[in-house]
C-alpha cells in the first residue's frame, strides 16, 4: 500500500509517521518538504499534481488551520486550509480510488447542554475554525470517496508546546493561577488519534463500506481546571518544582478570558460508535496525559 501523508510536522502528523510506516510506503509532505513534495494549503489547486505524482492508495491528512482565534481575522486562509484543500483532496482521491482520513472537531457543534454529542447530533459552529472544519466535512462527502472523518478534541502531544506544558511553566513562576472550568471535554493525545488511525485505516482498506464520520477522543471527561490540577499536581508528585500551592489554582468562567472565538462550553464527544465498528477500547484521559507528562519531564 502506499500512503500520502500530509502535514507530517504538525503534532498528529508527527506521530502518523510513526502509526503508519508499517502498513506500506509512506511518503511524507508538509509545506517545507522540497520541489514537487512540497504541500501547501494555502493554494488547494497546488495540491492536485503532488496527489496524481504519488498516486496514493491511502491519503491521511493532518494539515489544519488550528488557530482558532486567527481564523476569525483571516477566514479565506481559514476556509482554503480546513475546507476547500480538504474538498480537492477528497476529489482526488475519488478519481484515483483511495481512501482518505480526515480530521475535525468537536468545534463543529455548539457547546450546549451537558450529553455527549454522537454523529448524528446537529451542527452549529460558534466560530470560523468550526465552520471551515464542518465544510471541509461536507465537501468530503460530496466526493464521493472512501472516507474517514475523524472529530476529535482537545488534542495534545509531548512534542511541540501544549496545555500541560504551559500550566507547569505557570505553576514554577506564580503563587496563583486561574483555570477555566466550564468547558468539558476529554485531552486527547495525538499518539492516540495516529493508533486509531492506523488500525482503522487497515480496515476500511477491506471493508471501504465502512467509510464515513466517527467521533474519537480519550475516555473520561474533565474542564481545563481539572486538568491542569491533575498535571500540576502529578509533576509535583513526581519531584518537579511547584511553587503555586494546590489550593491556589482556582476555578473561573469562560467569560473571564474573552476571546475573538467563541469556544463550546460542552466538548463531549461520544466514541460508542468508533469503539464498536473497529473493536477499540479508548484509554481514559489520565493514561495519555501520564504518558506524555513522563516524556516532556524525562531527564
Amino acid at each position: 500500500m502506499k500512503i500520502l501523508l500530509l502535514g507530517k510536522n504538525g503534532q498528529v502528523g508527527w506521530e502518523l509517521q510513526r502509526a503508519l510506516a508499517p502498513l506500506g510506503e509512506l511518503v511524507a509532505c508538509d509545506l517545507d518538504s522540497p520541489g514537487e513534495l512540497r504541500a501547501d494549503f494555502s493554494q488547494p489547486e497546488s495540491l492536485r499534481p503532488l496527489i496524481r505524482r504519488v498516486r496514493p492508495d491511502l491519503i491521511v491528512n493532518a494539515a489544519a488551520h488550528t488557530a482558532v482565534d486567527k481564523a476569525e481575522s483571516e477566514p479565506e486562509l481559514a476556509r482554503a486550509i480546513n475546507a476547500t484543500a480538504p474538498g480537492v483532496i477528497a476529489r482526488e482521491a475519488a478519481d484515483c480510488g483511495a481512501l482518505l482520513v480526515q480530521y475535525s472537531t468537536d468545534y463543529v457543534f455548539d457547546g450546549g447542554g451537558s450529553a455527549p454529542r454522537d454523529e448524528t447530533a446537529p451542527t452549529a459552529p460558534l466560530s470560523m475554525y468550526g465552520r471551515t472544519k464542518l465544510e471541509g466535512e461536507a465537501l468530503i462527502r460530496a466526493s464521493g470517496c472512501t472516507h474517514l472523518i475523524l472529530r476529535t478534541s482537545w488534542v495534545y502531544a509531548a512534542r511541540g508546546g501544549n496545555f500541560a506544558r504551559t500550566m507547569l511553566r505557570l505553576a514554577a513562576e506564580r503563587d496563583k493561577l486561574n483555570v477555566i472550568d466550564d468547558q468539558i471535554g476529554a485531552p486527547t493525545g495525538a499518539e492516540l488519534l495516529a493508533d486509531v488511525t492506523a488500525h482503522a485505516a487497515l480496515r476500511l482498506r477491506r471493508e471501504p463500506g465502512l467509510s464515513g464520520t466517527y467521533h474519537c477522543v480519550a475516555g473520561g471527561e474533565t474542564s481545563w481546571h481539572g486538568y491542569a490540577r491533575f498535571v500540576i499536581e502529578w509533576a509535583r508528585a513526581h519531584g518537579q518544582a511547584i511553587q503555586v500551592a494546590a489550593d491556589a489554582v482556582l476555578p473561573v468562567p469562560t467569560s473571564a478570558y474573552p476571546t475573538p472565538a467563541q469556544r463550546p462550553l460542552n466538548s463531549r464527544l461520544s466514541t460508542r460508535k468508533l469503539q464498536s465498528t473497529f473493536d477499540l477500547a479508548l484509554p481514559h484521559w489520565q493514561v495519555g496525559v501520564e504518558r506524555m507528562l513522563t516524556e516532556v519531564l524525562a531527564p
